[in-house]
C-alpha cells in the first residue's frame, strides 16, 4: 500500500455529489484511514479556455500522483444520461500512465453517484464509473445487504454504490438512509484497504 490515505475523488455540478463525499470520507475515516477529498475542474466547451490550477473556493483539484498515493479509492459523479460526467471522464481519461505502471491493480475502489430522479440513471451511471477502474485492476468494493438501509431506503442507495435523489431543482436533502449508506460505503472501503495491505 502507497499510502496510509483513500481517494475521495468527485466532480459535483450543484452541491449533491459534494456531500456525499464529505459523507463517504466520514465512513473511510471510521474504518481507520484518512480521508483526502479531491476534486476536478468543469470541462470547458471552448478549447482554448483552461480553469485556474487552484480553484477559488472548495476542494483542491485532483493530480495523478493523488492516484498513485493513495491506498483506495471513492469515485463520485452526477449522472449525466445514464452516465458519469465529462470533467470526470477527462480525468480518468488521462490515467494511462497509470494504467501502463499498474500503480493502481489490486487497490480498492467505490462508487457513488446523486440523480434528480430516482429512475435518473443511478446505477447505469455507478456502473460506468466503474469500468475504467476495473481496466486499472482495481478492486471494486460495494453494500451488502446486510446493511439495513439497502432495504428501507426510499432514496438512493444501490449495491453498486452510495447515491441520492436530489430532485429537479436540486433541493432534496440527503437523507438518513443515503447518509449511512455514503458511510458505510466509505468504512468498508476503508477496511479492505487495510486489509490489503
Amino acid at each position: 500500500m502507497n499510502g496510509a490515505d483513500v481517494l475521495v475523488l468527485y466532480y459535483s455540478r450543484h452541491g449533491s455529489v459534494k456531500q456525499l463525499a464529505a459523507y463517504v470520507a466520514r465512513g473511510v475515516e471510521a474504518g481507520g484511514l484518512n480521508a483526502r477529498i479531491r476534486t476536478v475542474p468543469p470541462v470547458s466547451t471552448v478549447t482554448e479556455a483552461t480553469a485556474d490550477p487552484i480553484p477559488q473556493q472548495g476542494d483542491p483539484y485532483a493530480c495523478l500522483q493523488d492516484l498513485s498515493d493513495c491506498s483506495g479509492l471513492a469515485l463520485g459523479s452526477p449522472t449525466r444520461f445514464g452516465n458519469m460526467a465529462a470533467p470526470l471522464k477527462y480525468f480518468l481519461d488521462g490515467t494511462s500512465p497509470q494504467w501502463l505502471s499498474g500503480e493502481l491493480a489490486n487497490k480498492p475502489a467505490a462508487v457513488f453517484t446523486s440523480s434528480t430522479s430516482i429512475h435518473g440513471g443511478q446505477e447505469s451511471t455507478l456502473l460506468s464509473m466503474m469500468l475504467p477502474l476495473l481496466h486499472h485492476g482495481m478492486l471494486l468494493v460495494g453494500i451488502p445487504y446486510t446493511e439495513p438501509s439497502l432495504m428501507t431506503t426510499k432514496g438512493g442507495g444501490t449495491p453498486y454504490g452510495a447515491s441520492h435523489v436530489a430532485g429537479v431543482e436540486n433541493t432534496l436533502p440527503v437523507s438518513e438512509d443515503e447518509k449511512k449508506l455514503c458511510m458505510v460505503l466509505g468504512k468498508r472501503l476503508a477496511q479492505v484497504a487495510r486489509k490489503l495491505s
